[in-house]
């Protein structure tokens, strides 16, 4: 079927990789489409982000840079949904993202990992866990609700739908699983459906699902379906269906039967399987698309087929619906965005005509309002109505497509049915079914309305039209008028009849109402009279309508000021000023005067009202001296100051400050320079001092900075007002740092009394002069003594304080400051005091008064300057007492003790709380050695030094320094530059040392002087403690040093000392003696004290004599002597001696070196000796590996066989690898055999060249790597037979093939690769390297070959190697059959037509083109074909019709000069209606003078040059070619072109029927008298026929009067008077019942009036009646007739039927 005449239209909206999206990308995970509005794109790589690709403009697309795992844009808005896995963890983070705002709407942490979400709705994402399906709302701050929970069918699916019904009531989840065992291709598909109002899960069988709603007849309500469709394996067979089924029936309602189709899938897509279904609201259509690409569409209603088409070669993974045109986009894996919708124009007749199911076509097309059923409807309708089913007849023609029975007909025919008894009448009946369908049409809603209005029904009118179930007229508007007003008015309005909505308007009074109308229509009334006419009753609403008038498009129609006047006119002021401050709002300066005026009113009448608009501020255009002065005249000082420009006049006005309220004087100010601003404080202040002080004072504190501070303290300074400026400065010292202005506010402050205030600015500011406040405050005298003591307390007054305080007999005040105030100054003021000679027991009552919160160092200090101290003994004693330890108290305690000298040592000794450092200092002048008693005791180093050292008291220091056993100190005092130093050290020797008995103390003494380096003073000191028989003469410590020391100091006495001393550490005094190259004394050591190993490595490592080793060794006889020698022997490379007396030494534990030693010096003999000695003791692999390295070495083969066979721990896959490294193959041989390792032994008999054996062992090692060595020897070798089977078990590992391959190729052996490829073919683990490379080679060796290989194996062939072979050795048939494979259709395409003589085949071709994603390519096989086959490019074209331009094809063939040749494309196309196409074929036609054809493509497709086709046939020599273009011109609406070209060929008809269908009278009449003028009488009478709507009666008979052709115009006549005279009577008729409904309705009201008025009979029986709104004369015009006032309808060509007289 070609694709134009197809049901469903296929269009290629988009492709992804156009706009950048690379196709790794176009995949299930990464590319989302939740509607029709957008695609969202995932990309990982070269960086993450997020394409959002808006389907409106989707070549520009949106790229973000975000990381995500999914992303999901809504459906409706620009809202993006983000899920991405926490790293670590199986959560997903969710965020909510508006992108129009730039904002985070909604973030959340899921618990557990999101397998599958979606937007089932605008507000509501649907997330599916692994367990769990939730819901999350993007409104407000809900976090996702848990909704079910997934069945047990849906384990181990892979998710790849949700959805919900529009109610969210039911539910449904989707998943795939891999197929049954016996059919595994065919994939499983699951459905769990949910109903959220039972709670309740049902597990089904289905690949794909969706719900839509139904309305079944005999139900108000639409019933929920769900449709699903699945395919299974069961039995053997496999089945796949479609089923409908109806969802929470309603009980007692009309439900929907349970409907089930099959749906049949070719034999070549027995696997495929649905993927999606989409439901088309629009059309009540299903669609279920499957993977591969498969399209089928049911019904809703009865699931009957309707169409089946692949629409995509590639697989399908993703389809969303499209609901603005009824059908569905569809993205496949090469990036196609699909768009697939019905073909509204050949749906119905595909259906009625192919499928033959005329009920499906008329129903479809009453769904959809389509064409192509209109015969099958009226056939049916009339059916109906013949059967007397009027309500079926009713319903049919209501739902009739596109209105077809909607007519003036189909309503007459209802009105024709005589009504039954009882019974609804038809019409009625009809009309019922509109109206619960939808909106009537004019002529229908004229008709029902004036059946409800004979019945005096008007709340039906009501109602339908409040329901717009009514097209409004302004028919309907008259007829509707008789019984209401208002509902007409409504009705004229939406008929847009503004004539009569004014006239409405007009008698209501509505007058803003038609200001608004007229604008919304385009209608001008006459505005003026409007104003003035609403002036009179409605002054407000004039106001209103004023308004509106100056709010109009285009301005105002009427002056401002006119309008104003008519206000000012009527004195209506408030309204003129209400108007004018609306329309003034601008502020433009053209509006100066009306600004001025509506000031100038109001100043004279209503001042209030001036004030509150100058207030406002919206008018700036004004005559500001004008207003000033009113305004000053009228009692508004503050607003004539702020319109007067001249000082004089600001200051005669400004001093009225009893009418000026403050705060606006004060705003006033702010507007004023700062010279007039000072100038006006001044007045006010002469003034009024008094009375302006608190204002001036308030504009100093608003404008300081503008009006500067040191001027507004000069003015108050200058009128004297310290009031003035402590108010001032008040406010503005918190801001300032001027010490200036501080002092002048306390200052200022002080004088007005407020004595609070200045403490407190004492106390808090930092920024005052202090001194120059001190002493004003000193100069003040104040009662309070406060804010001078805050002073000199923060400032380090407190000496002048004191003064001041004591001299002015305040001593109250001195009291409250030392006790209250600060404490910490006491000392300052008792120091104060003192020298102001005050009584002591007035200061020793102070000192008690304070007590512990004195601090008593500066107390101390200042007593001891004045040499008071004895004055504090009492304070002191008394602290004492209380328990304190304050070291000062101590201190100065200890002060008054010594310089009493009441028992000094005594409490230089007792007393734990004094500085032993301060006190010390205080002894030092008056005795020295209570100086050092307090040092000692304070452990005061240096001062005690320095205090011994001043006064010769050397003995006390050596004892202190002794005794202290500090390092620091001994260092200090031994240090060479202390002068000091050998007074010191001789009384150390001398007194304290022997006085000593602690040996720390000894110790330490010892210590210190081998730290300060005095070895000849240590060894003095040492000889007489150790040797003179002391205390200390056995000590180990001792004797230990001398020796060390006389080793350092003194070399020649250590000797005498090591036969002397028994009681020193020997091993490490021997140690030592070795360090100092003493070594024949630690020699002597070693050997006294039995240390034979120490001593003989003294004889090997430092005398360096092996030979007194190995006699000393021989005298000892102890192994481990033995041991050292042999390792001194093996360092100096006596390998064999060493090993003797390793023997000798029974020691192995060397082996490692000897082994080592051994292999240099190659005396294998030796080393098995000593390694069967070593076996004896250690069991090490490494031993016994070496020891079998050692018989081979020595060829003792024998010897290896038979020590593998008896136990051992040698390593010998290590030593069969070593000896295979160095050669040893037969040794090497042994080794492998014994220990079964194949693979070496391959490779070693390899070696040995024993072939044979070696590819058994391969066999047994059965190693790729083995087999490959062996392999490739046996190449080598030329034993092919051999390598064949060791290259059949190493072609079958990928990673090996290509080497193999190559090791063959490098050595030219071309038929034995192939041989060999060729048999691993047959293996079972044959894979695709083996396919390939066996291609590979055929291509290069054997290309005969290469195409059944292809063939025979194309699915187990690498294709991209193969391809890139084959393109190297041009094998273009091959290349194109493996690019075709691998869905390369591009490059197939160029191979073919690049390599045609030899890839080129027609329905290889065609096959490939369609597939290619390059547009270009089309156009290039155009090409190609035209060169090449030009006999088959019309069957190429017709494969590419609808991907091409079909007008670049056109032009291509055009300039080709080839443009017949695609004639048969063209006429294929043609449907399209493409401009190029319908030229070149006209051309064509033209050309073979084809007018039939011609004819037919003009009516059919009217997109071409027709004026320029008309003129270029309208001279051709065929009469037919003229008459088209005759006809051409009719249709592009050129009558006159037409019929002269008509009349030019005597084709009288043509010309006639053009002139009837001009509609033009003028042409018509004129064709008539070219009629006469030619004698053609019939042609006269047949024109009078076909023009009778155009020819004026009159005209006619003039004409065949004068003409003599009466009896041609006699039907014309007769016809003309029937009718004439039929619509005269039904004038008359019409007047007569109008005449009788007058009556009817006069008699009605004076019936009423009579029941009202009791002098009713009083009044004329009869008066005339008053014509009725909108009726010009005594009678309504009569209704509109079914034709109007023109003729009939009549047939084409043909008089009407004669009406009977």
């Amino acid at each position: 079927m070609a694709a134009a005449n197809a049901p469903i239209a296929m269009k290629e909206v988009l492709t992804l990789p156009s706009i950048g999206i690379s196709p790794q990308f176009i995949t299930f995970t990464n590319v989302t489409m939740e509607s029709d509005k957008y695609i969202c794109v995932r990309e990982t790589a070269p960086q993450n982000s997020v394409v959002i690709i808006d389907m409106n403009m989707p070549m520009q697309p949106l790229r973000r840079p975000i990381t995500a795992d999914s992303a999901l844009m809504n459906p409706n808005s620009r809202i993006l949904a983000l899920k991405a896995q926490l790293p670590g963890t199986t959560q997903d983070h969710l965020q909510i993202f508006n992108i129009e705002m730039k904002a985070k709407m909604k973030s959340h942490q899921m618990p557990e990992q999101v397998v599958f979400w979606k937007w089932i709705s605008p507000k509501l994402l649907g997330l599916v866990t692994q367990t769990s399906v939730y819901h999350w709302s993007i409104e407000g701050d809900s976090e996702p609700v848990k909704m079910f929970e997934r069945t047990a069918n849906l384990v181990n699916n892979q998710i790849i739908n949700y959805k919900c019904d529009p109610s969210e009531k039911w539910l449904v989840l989707t998943g795939i699983a891999p197929g049954a065992p016996e059919k595994p291709q065919l994939v499983k598909g699951n459905m769990q459906l949910f109903s959220v109002d039972q709670q309740r899960s049902q597990a089904l069988e289905a690949h794909a699902a969706s719900f839509a709603q139904f309305k079944v007849p005999g139900n108000e309500n639409p019933s929920i379906l769900i449709s699903f469709a699945t395919k299974s394996f069961n039995a053997g067979q496999i089945t796949s269906k479609l089923h409908v089924i109806e969802l929470g029936a309603q009980p007692g309602k009309p439900s929907f039967s349970k409907k089930q189709a099959d749906l049949f899938f070719p034999p070549d897509f027995q696997d495929d399987f649905p993927v999606a279904m989409q439901i088309s609201h629009k059309y009540g259509l299903i669609f279920v698309i499957t993977k591969l690409g498969l399209l089928f569409v049911y019904d809703l209603e009865t699931a009957s087929a309707v169409y089946r088409n692949r629409i995509s070669p590639d697989p399908i993974f993703l389809t969303s619906e499209a609901s603005a045109a009824g059908g569905f986009y569809a993205i496949n894996r090469r990036g196609q965005v699909l768009l697939a919708t019905v073909n509204e124009a050949t749906i119905v007749p595909f259906v009625s005509g192919q499928l033959n199911n005329l009920e499906l076509a008329v129903n479809l097309a009453k769904r959809g309002n389509l064409r192509g059923a209109e015969n099958l409807v009226v056939q049916r309708f009339q059916e109906l109505f013949a059967q007397t089913k009027y309500k079926e007849a009713a319903e049919l023609a209501a739902e009739s497509p596109q209105g077809i029975l909607r007519t003036p007909d189909t309503v007459a025919k209802f009105q024709s049915v005589p009504v039954q008894a009882g019974q609804t009448p038809p019409l009625l009946q009809y009309f019922g079914t509109l109206l619960t369908r939808g909106k009537l049409n004019a002529f229908e809603s004229l008709e029902l309305s004036r059946l409800v209005v004979n019945q005096n029904k008007k709340n039906l009118l009501e109602n339908w039209l409040a329901e717009d179930k009514l097209e409004c007229s302004e028919e309907l508007g008259d007829l509707v008028k008789t019984v209401d007003n208002d509902l007409a008015l409504k009705i004229y309005i939406k008929a847009r009849a503004t004539p009569k909505v004014v006239a409405a308007f007009a008698e209501r009074r509505e007058f803003d109402k038609i200001l608004i109308y007229s604008k919304q229509v385009g209608y001008t009334p006459d505005y003026l009279f409007l104003l003035q006419t609403i002036l009179r009753t409605d002054p407000q609403g004039a106001v209103n309508f004023a308004l509106m008038m100056s709010q109009m498009e285009g301005g105002c129609p009427v002056d401002y000021n006119t309008i104003t006047d008519l206000f000012l006119q009527r004195n209506l002021i408030r309204e003129a000023t209400a108007f004018l401050l609306d329309v003034l709002k601008p502020n433009l300066p053209e509006h100066a005067f009306l600004q001025t005026k509506v000031l100038e009113i109001n100043l004279v009448t209503f001042p209030n009202v001036a004030d509150a608009i100058l207030a406002n501020g919206m008018f700036t255009h004004y005559d500001r001296p004008r207003i000033a002065q009113l305004c000053e005249k009228a009692g508004l000082f503050v607003r004539a100051l702020q319109h007067y420009t001249e000082l004089p006049d600001i200051k005669r006005v400004i001093v009225n400050t009893h009418a000026i309220e403050p705060q606006s004087l004060v705003e006033f100010f702010g507007t004023l320079s700062r010279e007039w601003a000072l100038e006006c404080m001044k007045d006010l202040l002469l003034v009024n001092l008094r009375g302006n002080l608190q204002i001036i004072v308030q504009v100093a504190k608003e404008y300081c900075e503008q009006l500067g501070v040191d001027a507004c303290i000069k003015i108050f300074e200058q009128f004297k007002s310290y009031e003035g400026l402590y108010f001032f400065l008040g406010s503005y010292l918190s801001s300032s740092e001027d010490p200036d202005i501080h002092f002048k506010y306390i200052e200022a402050a002080a004088k007005t009394g407020q004595i609070k205030e200045v403490e407190r600015v004492t106390r808090e500011s930092n920024f005052y002069d202090a001194e120059k406040t001190k002493n004003f405050l000193m100069e003040a005298k104040l009662p309070d003594a406060r804010p001078l003591i805050n002073v000199c307390d923060r400032f380090g007054f407190v000496p002048d304080l004191t003064h001041y305080l004591y001299t002015n007999n305040m001593l109250r005040y001195i009291e409250g400051y030392v006790q209250k105030v600060n404490p910490g100054n006491a000392p300052l003021v008792v120091g104060q005091l003192l020298d102001d000679e005050c009584p002591e027991d007035f200061i020793k009552g102070l000192i008690l008064s304070v007590r512990s919160l004195l601090p008593v160092e500066p107390l101390v200090e200042e007593c001891e300057k004045r040499n008071r101290l004895r004055l504090l003994t009492q304070f002191l004693e008394h602290l004492v007492s209380e328990g304190s330890q304050d070291v000062h108290v101590h201190n100065a305690l200890g002060k008054i003790i010594i310089d009493s000298n009441n028992n000094p040592e005594h409490f230089l000794t007792t007393n734990p709380y004094y500085d032993s450092r301060v006190v010390g200092k205080y002894c030092e002048k008056c005795d020295p050695t209570l100086a050092v008693v307090a040092y000692r005791r304070g452990q005061c180093d240096d001062e005690l030094i320095n205090v011994t050292n001043k006064n010769s008291l050397f003995k006390l220091q050596a004892r202190y320094v002794v005794e202290r056993m500090d390092g620091d100190l001994w260092e200090k005092v031994l240090n060479p530059e202390n002068e000091y130093r050998r007074q010191l050290i001789d009384q150390v020797v001398s007194t304290a040392l022997p006085e000593s008995k602690s040996p720390e103390q000894v110790s330490a003494t010892v210590k210190a002087f081998m730290t300060a380096d005095l070895p000849h003073e240590l060894i003095e000191l040492l000889e007489k403690i150790v040797l003179q028989n002391s205390a200390f003469s056995g000590n180990f410590n001792l004797q230990n040093l001398l020796i060390l020391t006389a080793i350092k100091a003194d070399p020649s006495r250590v000797m005498d000392y090591i036969n002397r001393l028994d009681n020193f550490d020997g091993p490490a005094v021997g140690e030592v003696a070795v360090e100092a190259q003493l070594y024949e004394e630690a020699f002597a050591i070693f050997k006294k004290f039995n240390l034979n190993v120490q001593a003989v490595n003294v004889l090997l490592d430092n005398i360096r004599s092996i030979d007194r080793a190995v006699e000393f060794a021989f005298r000892v006889e102890e192994d481990a002597v033995w041991s050292q020698v042999a390792k001194a022997q093996l360092r100096e490379g006596l390998v064999s001696d060493a090993i003797e007396s390793f023997i000798r030494a029974d020691d192995a534990t060397q082996f490692l070196d000897v082994i080592r030693a051994s292999e240099d010096a190659d005396v294998y003999s030796d080393l098995v000796r000593y390694l069967l000695m070593v076996r004896q003791k250690v069991k090490e692999p490494k031993v016994d590996s070496e020891l079998i390295y050692a018989y081979a070495k020595t060829d003792r083969l024998g010897e290896i066989e038979e020590f593998i066979l008896m136990p051992n721990v040698a390593n010998l896959q290590n030593v069969g690898d070593r000896l295979f490294d160095e050669a040893l193959y037969e040794a090497a041989k042994i080794i492998f055999a014994f220990i079964s390792n194949w693979a070496k032994l391959a490779v070693t008999l390899v070696r040995l060249k024993q072939f044979q054996g070696a590819v058994d062992a391969a066999r047994k090692a059965n190693s790729a790597k083995t087999w490959k060595e062996v392999c490739f020897a046996c190449v080598d070798a030329e034993e092919f037979r051999l390598a064949q089977i060791c290259g059949l078990n190493v072609i079958i590992q990928v990673d090996d093939l290509e080497e193999v391959s190559e090791y063959y190729q490098n050595r030219g052996c071309f038929n034995e690769l192939i041989s060999l490829m060729e048999s691993g073919l047959g293996l079972e683990r044959a894979h695709m390297g083996i396919f390939t490379e066996l291609g590979v080679l055929y291509a290069r060796y054997r290309a005969e070959k290469l195409m059944e290989h292809i063939k025979l194996f194309s699915t187990r062939l690498n294709i991209p190697k193969l391809i890139r072979a084959c393109d190297e050795q041009q094998h273009w048939k091959e290349l194109t059959y493996l690019y075709i494979q691998y869905d390369e259709f591009d490059n197939a395409a160029t191979t073919v037509m690049n390599h045609s003589p030899e890839a080129w085949d027609h329905m290889q071709f065609k096959d490939i083109i369609v597939k290619v994603a390059s547009v270009e390519l089309y156009y290039k096989a155009v090409h190609f074909y035209l060169q090449e086959h030009p006999d088959l490019i019309n069957d190429m074209l017709n494969v590419l019709a609808l991907r091409v331009d079909h007008t670049r094809v056109v032009d291509i063939m055009r300039k080709a000069g080839h443009l017949r040749l695609v004639k048969p494309y063209m006429v294929a196309v043609q449907s399209n209606n493409v401009s190029a196409v319908n030229e070149a074929l006209n051309e064509i036609y033209v050309e073979e003078e084809d007018y039939d054809r011609l004819r037919e493509s003009i009516d059919l497709h009217d997109n071409f040059d027709q004026i320029g086709l008309a003129q270029k046939i309208e001279k051709h020599e065929l009469l037919e070619m003229r008459r088209v273009a005759a006809y051409i011109y009719k249709k592009a609406g050129r009558w006159k072109q037409s019929i002269a070209l008509s009349k030019k060929d005597n084709l009288y008809k043509d010309a006639m029927e053009t002139a009837s269908q001009s509609g033009d009278r003028e042409l018509a009449e004129e064709l008539l008298v070219y009629f006469i003028e030619q004698g053609k009488k019939e042609c006269f009478a047949a024109c009078l026929f076909v023009c009778y709507d155009l020819i004026r009666p009159d005209v006619a008979l003039e004409m065949a009067w004068v003409n003599n052709m009466i009896d041609f115009t006699f039907p014309f006549l007769l016809q003309f008077i029937r009718e004439y005279t039929g619509k005269v009577d039904e004038l008359i008729k019409d007047k007569i019942e109008a005449q009788k409904d007058v009556k009817a309705k006069e008699q009605e009201e004076k019936e009423v009036i009579a029941q009202q008025n009791m002098y009713a009979q009083l009044l004329p029986l009869a008066l005339p009646a008053p014509p009725m709104p909108g009726m010009g004369g005594g009678f309504a015009p009569p209704p509109p007739m079914g034709g109007g006032m023109g003729m009939p309808p009549m047939p084409p060509y043909g008089m009407p039927q004669m009406g009977s007289y």
